[in-house]
């Protein structure tokens, strides 16, 4: 096989590994472009091109990582991980396991690790790599590199997120909570959510969003009842469509262009959580993104009485 060859190969695994380390599907693009460059310039062959270049792809994604820890801690308000439509990375053996790795969830409690905790979680505990090629790809001893898994997995333990197993009767459940979104139904929405769910978003400072995360059913039920009739009568749809593995949707204006991504995590048949990202800046991968600030004016304009 040629170079180009075998890094196509290899392309849906470096993207996933990257895309871990850092809850960007711009920057771990970015990444795995880098590690192509690195590896199209290097004049020696490797004895294993898969190690060569998840060594890489990790090391360019540790960098990145450690500038951009300084930008969300400088964030305007919640930060959640760019969406992720589909994961490249296929293994049927595991595909549960690595739909919940990338779950919103997971991503933001691999947060609480440090660079070089996160990419060896990753490495370690998500794709099953041995010690050695741990220890290559970060830089460190295998003794090392045990004690930073070790570390990992104790900060990981305590809010590791969980997920109902059955995928069908998650999405089940996603159908009737869009059923009853799209119907403003406060008491079919409540009977979806658990006691103490919580709504948050993400606008990075840039859309408009939640003062604050609404905690409850009920207060969530209602909120959510009496904002999409709004959004409906300004002709924003939403189509149901998996979200960083989880049940989610991409809410659309009458143009087609996407005003944001919302994603369920589900647990004991009820929704515990419901995150949206808004933030135009980590949806252009998505689609064409609308002008939030335009829609909710139009929202604004909607709740006034007719005359």
């Amino acid at each position: 096989m040629s170079k180009t060859e075998e890094f196509q190969e290899l392309r849906p695994l470096l993207f996933s590994i990257a895309y871990r380390i850092l809850g960007s599907v711009s920057e771990a693009e970015d990444a795995v472009q880098e590690t192509w460059l690195r590896f199209e310039a290097s004049a020696t062959q490797p004895r294993s091109t898969k190690a060569f270049l998840s060594a890489v792809v990790t090391r360019v994604s540790i960098d990145v990582l450690r500038s951009a820890r300084v930008r969300r801690e400088e964030y305007v308000g919640p930060w959640f991980p760019e969406p992720l439509l589909a994961d490249p990375y296929e293994d049927p053996a595991r595909s549960a396991e690595l739909a919940d790795s990338v779950s919103m969830a997971a991503l933001l409690l691999l947060e609480r690790l440090s660079p070089l905790e996160r990419a060896v979680f990753v490495l370690r505990e998500v794709f099953d790599f041995g010690f050695p090629e741990v220890a290559s790809a970060v830089g460190r001893s295998e003794a090392a590199c045990r004690q930073l898994a070790v570390r990992a997995r104790r900060h990981m333990a305590d809010g590791r997120p969980r997920f109902d197993a059955d995928r069908k009767e998650r999405e089940e459940l996603a159908s009737r909570f869009f059923d009853a979104l799209r119907e403003g139904d406060v008491v079919g929405l409540q009977d979806l959510l658990a006691a103490d769910v919580s709504m948050v978003g993400d606008g990075g400072g840039k859309a408009p969003q939640l003062a604050r995360a609404v905690f409850g059913a009920s207060n969530v039920a209602r909120l959510l009842a009496s904002v999409f009739p709004l959004l409906a009568r300004i002709d924003v749809t939403f189509e149901p469509h998996e979200v960083n593995g989880q049940p989610g949707a991409i809410f659309r204006d009458r143009d087609g262009k996407v005003i944001h991504t919302l994603v369920l995590d589900v647990l004991d048949g009820q929704i515990q959580a419901i995150r949206a990202v808004i933030n135009p800046d980590k949806l252009g991968h998505v689609g064409p993104v609308a002008d939030a600030w335009a829609v909710h004016r139009d929202v604004q304009q909607a709740r006034r009485p007719t005359k």
